[in-house]
């Protein structure tokens, strides 16, 4: 006989199959959808799809944008500058909405720089 007996055949083809389910079930939880552990990419809303996060500002750019949060920042009030799929929005949380525009509202205070 080539092989010797016929238990030690049978035996390397019950290890090649459990070696190949294994790997199908490795490779089947690899690519499953479901739960990971990598977030996601995040995805453009539009300006009433940001959970507790209110519109209070609507600027032309970005720049702009930047400028109106950073005087919100310097009285204290968080703001996010988010680009929506209607154009880049201010938005604060909700208790701050009524303070926000009134600051907004305001003129802006005079530069330092331009002395």
């Amino acid at each position: 006989m080539l092989y010797g007996d016929g238990t030690s055949y049978l035996l390397s083809i019950l290890t090649v199959l459990l070696g190949f389910g294994v790997m199908l079930l490795l490779l089947r939880w690899t690519f499953s959808s479901g739960k990971s552990v990598v977030a996601r990419r995040p995805k453009q809303g539009g300006e009433r799809e940001y959970g507790l996060f209110v519109p209070v500002a609507t600027p032309s750019t970005m720049i702009e944008g930047e400028q109106l949060r950073l005087r919100l920042l310097a009285n204290e009030i968080r703001g996010k500058l988010v680009q929506t799929t209607d154009g880049p929005r201010l938005m604060v949380f909700e208790q701050d909405e009524k303070i926000a525009r009134t600051i907004l509202a305001a003129p802006p205070p005079p530069s330092d720089r331009l002395r």
